[in-house]
């Protein structure tokens, strides 16, 4: 093999294998970047003001989340429904779900990209669902629907982000502030437990 051939191949190597790494590392630091923005410990939630009419469930709580603390941008909007849950099922299936959620929060159709999951919430058990969510006004918008129950009294949160598919840290995130201190306290009071 002709000298100038060998050293063309080596250095192709050698730029490949540097390339490599390279690719590896930056992968690396932005998936270490990625966790740690979006990591539930670190979200930083602040209450702004209940931004829809009175209807019959009254008024609930609105939650910010900066996206360098949670991931995306994050909004929720919480509220009880009293009396508007079986307490022998509580929230059990898709369609107790769906009957449940504040689709009205979501300024556009919601289309469920996946089957609901169980979740937990001090002690109450319920259902988490992501929605891709197409309107006019917010044409990338994702949604989380969330609904738990303590007997008949159903407490549904809807989250609302513009982004693509969900980042998988933004649900541990929502869920440890409903999990969280302000909401359980706000759950103890609107509840009376």
């Amino acid at each position: 093999m002709p000298a100038c051939l060998t050293e063309v191949m080596r250095r192709a190597a050698a730029f490949g294998i540097g390339l490599c790494g390279a690719a590896a590392l930056l992968f690396c630091a932005l998936a270490e970047l990625r966790v740690s923005q979006a990591a539930p410990e670190q979200a930083k939630w602040t209450e702004t003001q209940w931004p829809f009419p009175m209807d019959q469930w009254g008024l609930g709580k609105a939650f910010r989340c900066k996206a360098a603390d949670c991931g995306a941008a994050v909004v929720v909007y919480i509220r009880a429904k009293v009396g508007f849950c079986s307490s022998t099922r509580g929230v059990n299936d898709d369609n107790e779900l769906d009957r449940l959620a504040d689709f009205d929060f979501m300024e556009g159709r919601p289309s469920a990209m996946a089957a609901s999951h169980e979740i937990a919430v001090a002690g109450m058990k319920g259902r988490a669902r992501v929605y891709a969510v197409t309107g006019v006004m917010r044409p990338h918008t994702t949604a989380f629907s969330i609904a738990f129950n303590n007997n008949d009294d159903a407490l549904v949160a809807t989250a609302v982000f513009e982004a693509g598919p969900p980042d998988t840290a933004i649900e541990p995130a929502i869920l440890a502030f409903l999990r969280g201190p302000v909401i359980q306290h706000w759950v103890t009071l609107t509840l009376g437990l």
